[in-house]
């Protein structure tokens, strides 16, 4: 069973229904027993990093979430990506997970026509090879809806990249059993299928 993790995000019955469309069980969740009776985690998200730390405070799901990243695959979303990290620039700055170290930073550019957030499909350029990528094609396009982009510290962190706002931001980052997707692959079709599909066959090795 894949355990969605509920820490009222809103995106959270779309992740579900992909899984649906995909045969595969799963079942979202904030019970801490259930999260690590689960074989396989995803920790999806929309929305801004310092409601989204509190909601995971309040709920008292911290714990968990560091338990289970640890030691099964762990499965990352939009802004559960993003707080994964060790920080983030948005709502003034917020301390987040630290799974990973790096920070979560905002996009500059000078250029009038890119528009922030970025909204729509981009392409994702895998810069090693990775289980969730097998059956896709490099330079296939996600749908992303964001304003902020993972920054992780070591460059072995960086799974694939996407170019935006004059930035070559990872778009996936991970480490062992741990992978994490700055766009959706819920809402990305017949290709983000594909990934989810990767994902829950995946055994963590890398």
């Amino acid at each position: 069973m894949i355990a969605i993790i509920d820490y009222r995000a809103g995106n959270l019955t779309s992740v579900r229904l992909a899984f649906d469309k995909l045969n595969i069980l799963s079942e979202i969740t904030r019970d801490p027993a259930r999260i690590r009776a689960a074989e396989r985690v995803v920790f999806p998200g929309d929305g801004a990093a310092g409601s989204a730390m509190a909601n995971l405070d309040e709920l008292e799901l911290r714990d968990v979430i560091t338990e289970v990243s640890a030691d099964r695959p762990f499965l990352g979303i939009c802004v559960g990506t993003q707080i994964i990290l060790d920080y983030s620039q948005e709502n003034g700055g917020v301390p987040c997970l630290g799974l990973l170290p790096g920070t979560v930073e905002r996009f500059q550019t000078a250029d009038p026509f890119t528009k922030i957030p970025q909204m729509g499909w981009n392409a994702v350029a895998p810069v090693c090879p990775h289980p969730l990528f097998a059956g896709i094609e490099p330079g296939s396009e996600f749908y992303f809806i964001h304003s902020y982009y993972p920054a992780p510290t070591s460059p072995d962190h960086v799974l694939a990249r996407t170019d935006y706002a004059d930035v070559a931001f990872a778009s996936v980052v991970g480490r062992d059993n741990l992978a994490a997707t700055q766009f959706h692959p819920e809402r990305s079709g017949r290709i983000g299928l594909q990934l989810l599909k990767n994902f829950a066959e995946w055994d963590g090795v890398c």
